[in-house]
């Protein structure tokens, strides 16, 4: 229990995170080769922003590698500022919808292409991680 009352969630044992480290420098090679843009995030380190694919280390136990898109910041930012102002959910701006159709075809894109790699990959849980795709090794 931690001094504010409540658990943590336990994290991964350092020989996990040296596996997980090695998938992660698998994973972005193997993106690199089919030419997509990628950015590897070091184990407790912000995201860049920079467009492309981001892959990422989680450290809790149930984590694993994790693969995010980012659009470029002009994208990104003309949607945050939209959601920002408020948003008619049945008839969202132009620019909203493109940016989640880029996340979408981007997502399912990065699935593809790693499991064309022979990784064993899924989309992650939403709620935790958003639109990224969860990367848990290879397939035979």
């Amino acid at each position: 229990m931690t001094e504010h009352g409540f658990d943590l969630p336990p994290k991964a044992p350092p020989e996990v995170i040296a596996q997980r480290n090695a998938l992660a420098d698998q994973a972005c090679h193997a993106l690199a080769q089919a030419g997509i843009p990628v950015h590897r995030i070091v184990l407790g380190g912000e995201s860049e922003g920079r467009p492309g694919a981001e892959v990422h280390v989680d450290p809790l136990a149930d984590g694993g590698v994790l693969v995010e898109w980012n659009t470029s910041p002009e994208l990104a930012r003309a949607a945050v500022n939209l959601l920002a102002g408020g948003v008619d959910p049945s008839d969202p701006p132009f620019m909203l919808r493109h940016a989640g159709t880029v996340q979408t075809c981007m997502r399912a894109a990065l699935l593809e292409i790693l499991a064309s790699a022979r990784f064993h990959v899924e989309e992650a849980d939403g709620h935790t991680y958003g639109s990224a795709v969860h990367v848990w090794g290879f397939r035979p």
